[in-house]
């Protein structure tokens, strides 16, 4: 596979290469009315994850972070070696040991397109699209079952690759990408949930994204109004979110959810998103 061809792939439609828990799918239509290409110089987004809103978007300039190194270096690998990914992927099989087997590999003695492919297959396969690692810090997620799809296409990857072209790639702490925010930027901020008692998606330890970073987030908040800089934020509808709205514009969504990691168990549940704009003129 040649992945320099086609160069026109990113004038078509995209969606992001991985499952992820909290993925903000359902409601791109609302999220994406509140970018603005001919206002807008570049895309930011700290928390990353499937990053299913870049790729929908396909800004001409982007910045994607996220403090998940595994992630961040997959999304190089895709961007830069693209052929060499596909190769490793085509030697992965579906199945529960085949599975097992490859989450139990030495990720040290792994070449960058062997560690990639394996963290794309592990996200594919693994239950309900979680990313939890154990106190060593290894992925230890369940196999997902038969249910979980296929490995993405070489379609998507090429398409994926292309729009990355443009993006400035990031590993660390949410701090890290915002001292980087220019005026002109559009911010997208999709945290991890952090309080613990009413966690919906596990992929994360509490511990990860708590209180503190919650306070920090909300400090940078202010810093981008202040420096009338654009910023939306997708959250639960929770007690902590009225932390992060207070002095901002905001509404509630609902959303099915997953809940249990089944279809036929999802659950109506409201997401909060907030502006440093007014959503009506936006979103009406």
């Amino acid at each position: 596979m040649n992945s320099k061809k086609n160069s026109n792939l990113k004038l078509s439609t995209a969606q992001s290469f991985l499952r992820w828990a909290g993925s903000k799918k359902q409601i791109l239509p609302t999220l994406e009315k509140f970018w603005s290409p001919s206002t807008h110089k570049r895309y930011v987004e700290p928390f990353a994850g499937s990053a299913c809103l870049f790729f929908r978007l396909k800004p001409d300039r982007g910045m994607l972070g996220d403090i998940n190194k595994d992630l961040i270096a997959t999304y190089l690998e895709i961007k830069y070696r693209l052929d060499e990914l596909v190769e490793e992927l085509g030697k992965l099989k579906k199945g529960r040991e085949h599975y097992l087997s490859v989450r139990g590999l030495d990720t040290s003695i792994l070449t960058a397109s062997q560690r990639a492919a394996r963290f794309i297959y592990l996200n594919r396969f693994c239950f309900n699209g979680l990313y939890r690692t154990n106190s060593k810090g290894q992925f230890n997620v369940p196999y997902g079952g038969e249910r979980s799809g296929d490995i993405p296409s070489i379609e998507t990857l090429r398409k994926c690759s292309s729009i990355l072209k443009s993006a400035k790639l990031v590993a660390g702490d949410f701090n890290k990408i915002l001292e980087m925010v220019e005026p002109g930027d559009f911010v997208y901020l999709d945290p991890p949930y952090s309080v613990e008692a009413r966690r919906v998606f596990k992929q994360y330890n509490a511990a990860v994204f708590g209180d503190d970073d919650l306070r920090r987030l909300r400090s940078w908040l202010t810093k981008l109004a202040n420096h009338n800089i654009d910023f939306l934020v997708s959250y639960a509808d929770c007690e902590e979110a009225d932390r992060l709205r207070r002095g901002f514009y905001y509404r509630t969504i609902n959303v099915r959810r997953n809940i249990a990691g089944f279809t036929d168990s999802r659950q109506l549940s409201k997401e909060i998103i907030i502006s440093s704009r007014p959503i009506r003129s936006v979103i009406l």
